[in-house]
């Protein structure tokens, strides 16, 4: 990726995590601020780090921002997380 690219951090998800997308692209799921600073820094932007990258003018954090990191949601009580048909 080259010059200026825009950075969008997703609301997190209900399973987890918060899909990040740059450029057009998804860069991946991440977990934490943590992540989000390392695909930033993997699609070539530099300047980025964990400690900055709830500040960073490159990074659009939508539902929350960079502290925002529910724990996912678990099974329905008593139920599985996977139901398998015979």
């Amino acid at each position: 990726m080259s010059g200026l690219v825009q950075v969008v951090v997703y609301p997190p998800s209900p399973t987890g995590g918060r899909r990040v997308w740059a450029d057009g692209e998804i860069l991946g799921l991440a977990r934490s601020a943590r992540d989000v600073a390392e695909l930033v820094r993997r699609a070539g932007m530099t300047g980025v780090t964990e400690a900055n990258v709830g500040e960073a003018e490159a990074v659009e954090w939508r539902g929350g921002g960079a502290e925002v990191w529910p724990a996912p949601e678990g099974p329905p009580e008593g139920g599985a997380a996977h139901s398998r048909l015979p």
